[in-house]
């Protein structure tokens, strides 16, 4: 079903392009059956100009319901659906991830990359995975919105956590598909935290569902007054 709705998603205009050229056919066809239909005289002629009218406007019928269904589709089921339904790999947990080292397919990958830049001490690597706002140490209340790049060769998806400090228990806050460059990651509401240091990170996870090293950020949350 993933596969399906990725496929829709994807060629979303290719589609309305051929079921446009394949509709205007069908009319063709249906107007040229009517008027065939209404001008006939002897019953034999009436009838098969009858049974072509029904073939054409059944045809007709399917394209203007295959059209309304991708419309519906791509307009309002596509946009609502979780960022992780379009993983390729359906085992991965989303809510627990371990963070251990790179595949050798990955290392491999970026062995042949030397410009990238290398992660620093908090395991983010600028322009391609890191948090720009809050950064660390910094005090949060409320609603915040974060920033940042996500941004590797097989985007999957990425998600953010939060946790107590010193505590391994990641509570997952939310997560997207599109890749960011420098611009929001999405918010975070730390009204339900109890105010403390916490452990905010950012995972990203390419397209084979392998997980790089999260850019974890130290903040504060405090009361909000």
């Amino acid at each position: 079903m993933a596969e399906f709705f990725k496929f829709l998603d994807s060629y979303e205009v290719l589609i309305y392009i051929v079921l446009a050229i394949g509709g205007l056919f069908a009319f063709r066809w249906l107007f040229r059956s009517w008027r065939e239909w209404r001008v006939a005289v002897f019953s034999l002629e009436r009838e098969f100009s009858a049974r072509r009218l029904g073939r054409s406007a059944v045809i007709t019928a399917v394209l203007v319901m295959f059209f309304c269904a991708e419309f519906f589709m791509a307009s309002f089921i596509i946009p609502g659906l979780p960022a992780d339904f379009f993983l390729a790999t359906s085992t991965l947990d989303l809510i627990s991830t371990p963070t251990g080292t790179l595949s050798p397919e990955l290392m491999t990958q970026f062995a042949g990359q030397p410009q990238a830049p290398q992660p620093n001490a908090a395991g983010c690597t600028p322009g391609q995975l890191e948090l720009t706002f809050p950064q660390p140490g910094d005090e949060i209340k409320g609603t915040i919105e974060l920033t940042g790049t996500v941004d590797i060769p097989n985007f999957g998806f990425y998600k953010y956590e939060v946790a107590p400090n010193g505590s391994d228990t990641w509570a997952t806050i939310a997560a997207g598909r599109e890749v960011v460059k420098d611009a929001s990651l999405g918010r975070w509401d730390t009204t339900a935290l109890t105010p403390g240091d916490y452990q905010l990170r950012l995972v990203l996870v390419d397209n084979q569902g392998t997980v790089l090293p999260p850019c974890v950020v130290p903040v504060q949350v405090v009361p909000n007054e």
